[in-house]
């Protein structure tokens, strides 16, 4: 093992886990299948988590983080074992949260995801957004769309991340791979350089203020390919989000953006299986049509989910008809998709007495 930390690693990795939690105060523990459990009963020190924490934080990312009490970055363990990092402070001291990414990309057919989601591999302008809770899976189902044109169309693709998570061979396109803040100060700084770099595609790891939002709608309007990434549950969401962000005064406008270079959302959940150990992905698909664009311009975004149960023909997926697929497949429980459904009616009979009592009694 080259570092302290590399044990606990290696227990993540052994388990089948995918986070590794370490908190001063607290014992170590790891999330396997959605759960999360200690690895060991002995809490962390403050020594401990210094011993642990800066031999592999970069050193002028530890001085930032002893001054600040935030880091990002990643660690490779060995060649299978690469880490997203993040370094915080709390209440009790130190505090570090470390995500496990695949070196091997999987293929799109390999994460068992909806054959339409490649059509948007094959757009050649426009946004599309993948979106959904931290820990859905999103990074998982991009690097697996950018892999997907990777190997069948010549492009070259742009994507500013932070950290750099996947990494992407150039195949049949060119790739090229910035970080934040090492390769460029701010997703908007790699976002406004891409309109400069004969790009075709950028993927943009994170749209999460104003500028780098504005500049993503800006960057579909005159032709590039873009990808983004929310932590929206459903396309209604998705769009309410990306207009909110726009002052009141500049809505209407950002409406008229959306509406003209929004190509499509994939929204995302995982959902614990019941039939065997691990969580099986669902999805929520939007294509744009002339009455989504119509309905972005209007800000009459409850009449989405109308379009996509009307669009199945067209490849639109709802999220609760994905939810209720995987119910009668018998993949994942009663009590599962009645958490993770937006209409809880739909579900609830299909829960047991003594928990259908209790929704009924919580009134949903």
């Amino acid at each position: 093992m080259k570092n302290k930390i590399d044990v606990f690693f290696q227990a993540l990795v052994d388990q089948g886990g995918s986070d590794l939690h370490l908190s001063e105060g607290e014992p170590p523990k790891i999330r396997v299948h959605g759960d999360v459990t200690a690895i060991r009963e002995e809490p962390l020190t403050h020594e401990e988590m210094v011993e642990l924490m800066e031999p592999i934080c970069p050193p002028k990312l530890w001085k930032e983080y002893c001054e600040i009490g935030d880091a990002d970055f990643a660690y490779e363990m060995d060649e299978k074992s690469r880490f997203r990092c993040n370094y915080m402070k709390q209440q009790r001291g130190y505090c570090c949260v470390f995500r496990l990414i695949p070196t091997k990309i999987l293929t799109l057919e390999q994460l068992n995801v909806p054959e339409q989601i490649k059509r948007f591999g094959e757009m050649r302008s426009g946004l599309v957004l993948v979106t959904g809770p931290t820990g859905s899976g999103k990074s998982t189902t991009l690097a697996a769309l950018i892999d997907y044109i990777n190997t069948n169309f010549a492009r070259h693709i742009i994507t500013v991340e932070e950290p750099i998570e996947f990494v992407h061979p150039s195949k049949k396109s060119i790739i090229t791979q910035r970080e934040v803040p090492n390769n460029c100060p701010t997703f908007a700084d790699g976002l406004r350089a891409s309109l400069r770099e004969d790009t075709d595609i950028v993927l943009v790891g994170e749209m999460r203020d104003l500028e780098t939002i504005s500049l993503a709608l800006t960057a579909a309007e005159t032709g590039l390919l873009v990808f983004g990434t929310l932590h929206t549950n459903n396309a209604r969401k998705t769009v309410d989000r990306i207009i909110d962000v726009f002052p009141a005064e500049q809505q209407p406008q950002a409406r008229t953006m959306l509406a003209g270079s929004l190509r499509g959302v994939v929204a995302q959940l995982l959902m614990k299986r019941c039939d065997k150990p691990g969580r099986v992905a669902v999805n929520e698909i939007l294509f744009a049509t002339p009455a989504v664009s119509a309905i972005i311009r209007e800000g009459a975004t409850q009449k989405l989910a109308d379009v996509i149960t009307g669009g199945k023909g067209l490849g639109m997926q709802f999220m609760d008809d994905a939810i209720w697929q995987k119910l009668q497949q018998g993949l994942v429980s009663a009590e599962e998709a009645y958490m993770k459904a937006i209409d809880k009616a739909r579900f609830k009979n299909f829960l047991p007495k003594e928990l259908q009592n209790m929704a009924n009694a919580g009134g949903a």
